[in-house]
């Protein structure tokens, strides 16, 4: 079961550092050179910490061992540090993922929501949290469920229902919630006749993934570090206006990628 994490963690190179961490009451953030990396700050944190240190100068690479944790705010910042090193805008780009130099650019093909509207029609698809304007996006165009376990809205089912209606799914998008949870590796071995798509701010972009049975990745890079530690410390908005969407699927790249850029 740890086999995925075990994958995202090793890819991390030995000498990255955390250079920064921040956890703020609704994301977590650490930054590792140039790259930042978000994820959900899930103040579940009645298990002991798995980490002895978890501090700025550390290794990327320990602080991402977190994400194993089942103390959920140190599973977050193990997550925030994994996302730190995957999706930074370099190593983005030399995957061939398109990143206008802009920053404050919103590429509609680069939200799945929006860009897999032919691809669903008429289709059994199922997604993993209630995102917003699924209703007007999917719900016309193909036979949607929803599965939402922290703000269900009527017509959504309970996480139970998972184990009925993933294997019988042709779409299934995943949020990245679910790597925090330690929930994912079961939802892709349900959904494993499906293509899946993990999306969310706190998806990595880590083309070892397609070899856990993802198909496409919908995650977010940061262009405005300023900016994202504000809003993550509650002194702006949310961290919407400081990157842009990105994605990627397992037919552009292979599952390992290409090497890392040098560091500047």
């Amino acid at each position: 079961m740890w086999r995925l994490y075990d994958d995202l963690i090793q890819g991390i190179p030995e000498e990255r550092t955390a250079d920064f961490i921040l956890c703020g009451a609704t994301d977590t953030l650490v930054r590792s050179g140039a790259g930042y990396g978000l994820a959900h700050t899930l103040r579940w944190d009645w298990r002991p910490e798995l980490l002895t240190r978890r501090e700025a100068g550390m290794r990327l690479r320990d602080l991402a061992a977190g994400v194993k944790s089942w103390n959920f705010i140190e599973a977050g910042l193990g997550l925030a540090a994994i996302n730190a090193y995957y999706n930074e805008i370099g190593l983005l780009r030399s995957c061939g993922v398109h990143i206008p130099e802009s920053r404050h650019v919103e590429d509609r093909s680069q939200d799945p929501f929006i860009a897999r509207q032919n691809d669903i029609q008429g289709k059994k698809v199922t997604v993993i949290g209630h995102f917003p304007y699924l209703d007007q996006l999917f719900a016309p165009v193909c036979r949607l469920s929803v599965i939402e376990k922290f703000e269900p809205q009527d017509g959504d089912y309970p996480e139970q229902a998972a184990d009925f209606l993933l294997p019988d799914s042709d779409f299934v998008f995943i949020s990245a919630y679910t790597l925090l949870e330690k929930t994912l590796p079961r939802y892709l071995a349900l959904a494993r006749g499906a293509r899946v798509t993990l999306v969310g701010p706190a998806t990595p972009m880590a083309p070892v993934l397609f070899r856990h049975g993802v198909y496409e990745l919908a995650g977010y890079t940061i262009k405005d570090g300023v900016a994202l530690e504000k809003a993550v410390m509650g002194q702006g908005g949310g961290h919407h206006g400081s990157g842009q969407k990105v994605s990627l699927k397992a037919d552009q790249v292979g599952e390992n990628g290409p090497p890392a850029p040098e560091a500047p």
